[in-house]
């Protein structure tokens, strides 16, 4: 079988990959791009703490107390549920 020729032997593309790595994650670039999430993380992690303190309060076991908090992390996913399901209506 004929083997593929290459444009750039292998050390040259592993060469560009890293030059690339560090030129997007370092310095001002990193900061700039990569360290902002919006705001988002913030209010999901009020909703979190809020939604456990309610769903833990209501519980009777501490099982109960459990699920709770696992229904506390899983929130919006009720949430998105019970708007999609009011709006086909």
């Amino acid at each position: 079988m004929k083997k593929c020729e290459t444009k750039y032997s292998e050390e040259q593309i592993e060469k560009n990959i890293e030059k690339s790595f560090e030129n997007c994650c370092s310095g001002g670039h990193r900061r700039k791009h990569h360290g902002h999430s919006g705001g988002g993380d913030v209010v999901y992690c009020l909703g979190v703490i809020g939604a456990a303190i309610f769903f833990i309060g209501q519980a009777t076991t501490f099982w109960m107390g459990v699920l709770g908090f696992l229904k506390a992390i899983v929130w919006p996913i009720f949430m998105v549920y019970e708007v999609l399901k009011f709006l086909i209506k």
